[in-house]
């Protein structure tokens, strides 16, 4: 890390203002990635939303986060005495291209805690100012970008999608340039660590194994313990994050969700969703969905998601090769090997998932195996595609027509020959309606609900937020007055963007 300038220390909260114990393993582990920082001041800190069952989990108390201590936590203004904010440095290919530098530009780690559950999550800002990774930016964040990350990564949670997770929004009193002048805001991110594909290119481009092992040990020590003393804890490392990063993407697919920003510093090593700008989810199925404005290429497309998640992952066996094998060409065949299982890994749980979708069973117990269902929903697929049918509900109605009653289905698509013949060969494999509601969503954070409670919020209405978050809690649990939350969009949010909120 070249010379950067140091900031003052953070104050320190009051003795049992909030209880809460930060630890800071990941600047010692690797202080060459890792830059003691201090937050900007938040001219008048407000509270805009609170995750109370997440501060619950995390052993924290909801009031104690809600007092004036508490909301000066959450902006980084004073931190617990055992806390040493640091800006996480790493690297990526975005869109592409690789950056040798880039870090958290508007973020700090405030420091690693432990649940009463015994698990170790980060406790991470964002908008909290410029550090010296911010290469020309304010280092801050308006509260519209930082609203979406609390509502997607509430529904995605709910949705049982591995995510990283807000704690807490807060207003920071001071306004923000973007298109136009927005409120300021500060996110409180969880998450099982920061540690991205980007933190192991930036310490194989310091040229120092050492650091680049100590990173990989951190990691095996945070997420893969049991991978400590054997053979090949670095392979090991490596083929765990493949087989996690497969079933995520499997994931996103299979509820329509285009992450948008799929860059190597935006991969995890731990297989959860982080960084939530420019997201969208589809209403209408269609594998060349794009909503990030700035993907003018269609790189991060809804169908491309797989084989840009398997590129990342080559990546980042080129980041790994010297801990693999001090021969370089037995490195590349063990890393390419390795890599080799991410089509197999994202093949069955993709499959997996769409048969649970569609009600059937796996081949072990006599349903379709992973190519018949492959099949299966390839004709599916067509069938929606044809109509431009919302993804989401078609899976309800199909339920009710397992049950007996296609009329809905029947009205939302155009082809009724293609899906009557389609639904014969369906319902000859003894689809569970009762099992298919309790894997296929009513509620998911539609895209004109997000910028419609957005929207509400920079005037100071916060119940649309709360209506939606009320939704995404319980996401296959159909109730009434939630109608509209159930509906796509009713003008199909024709060439919708998201925007990244730099």
């Amino acid at each position: 890390m070249t010379e950067t300038p140091t900031a003052p220390a953070t104050p320190v909260l009051p003795a049992g203002a909030v209880h809460l114990t930060l630890d800071h393993d990941f600047a010692t582990a690797v202080p060459e990635l890792a830059l003691p920082w201090r937050a900007a001041e938040a001219p008048d800190p407000r509270l805009v939303v609170l995750d109370d069952d997440l501060a619950r989990d995390l052993g924290l108390d909801p009031e104690e986060l809600r007092s004036p201590d508490g909301v000066r936590l959450l902006v980084g203004a004073a931190v617990p005495e055992s806390a040493h904010p640091v800006a996480q440095g790493y690297a990526g290919h975005q869109f592409g291209g690789f950056s040798p530098r880039l870090g958290d530009g508007r973020a700090l780690l405030l420091g690693e805690l432990t649940t009463p559950a015994g698990e170790v999550r980060d406790l991470h800002l964002k908008g909290s100012g410029r550090t010296p990774f911010a290469r020309g930016g304010d280092g801050l964040a308006a509260l519209g970008p930082m609203l979406r990350e609390h509502l997607v990564s509430a529904g995605m949670h709910a949705l049982g999608v591995p995510t990283t997770r807000s704690l807490a929004v807060v207003a920071t009193g001071r306004h923000v340039q973007r298109d136009a002048v927005e409120p300021g805001a500060v996110l409180a991110r969880v998450a099982a660590s920061h540690l991205r594909v980007g933190s192991f290119q930036y310490a194989r481009t310091s040229d120092d194994p050492t650091l680049l092992r100590r990173l990989a040990d951190h990691a095996i020590a945070r997420h893969h313990p049991h991978l400590a003393g054997t053979d090949e804890p670095y392979a090991g490392l490596y083929g765990a994050v493949v087989a996690a990063q497969a079933r995520l993407v499997a994931q996103w697919v299979l509820l329509g969700f285009v992450h948008g920003v799929m860059n190597t510093d935006n991969m995890t090593i731990s297989g959860e969703t982080i960084d939530y700008g420019p997201c969208a989810f589809v209403d209408a199925y269609d594998p060349g969905a794009v909503f990030s404005s700035i993907d003018t290429g269609g790189r991060y497309a809804l169908g491309n998601q797989p084989a840009v998640a398997q590129w990342n992952l080559a990546r980042f066996a080129e980041a790994l090769l010297p801990l693999l094998d001090d021969d370089q060409d037995v490195a590349i065949a063990r890393a390419t090997e390795l890599l080799g299982t991410f089509p197999g890994e994202y093949v069955a749980a993709w499959a997996s998932g769409m048969r649970a979708k569609l009600g059937l069973v796996g081949p072990e117990e006599g349903g379709p195996t992973d190519e018949e269902t492959l099949e299966l929903a390839e004709g599916w697929q067509g069938v929606l595609a044809s109509g431009r049918v919302d993804w989401t509900s078609s899976f309800r109605a199909l339920a009710d027509a397992a049950r007996g009653n296609p009329e809905r289905l029947r009205g939302m698509v155009l082809d009724l020959p293609e899906l009557d013949a389609w639904l014969e060969r369906w319902r000859a494999l003894g689809p569970d309606p009762a099992a298919m509601d309790r894997v296929n969503p009513v509620y998911i954070p539609r895209n004109h609900l997000v910028e419609e409670a957005l929207a509400a919020a920079r005037e100071g209405d916060l119940e649309p937020t709360a209506r939606l978050l009320e939704a995404l809690a319980a996401p296959y649990e159909e109730r009434p007055g939630l109608e509209r939350h159930a509906a796509p969009s009713p003008d199909g949010l024709e060439g919708y963007r998201t925007f990244c909120g730099t």
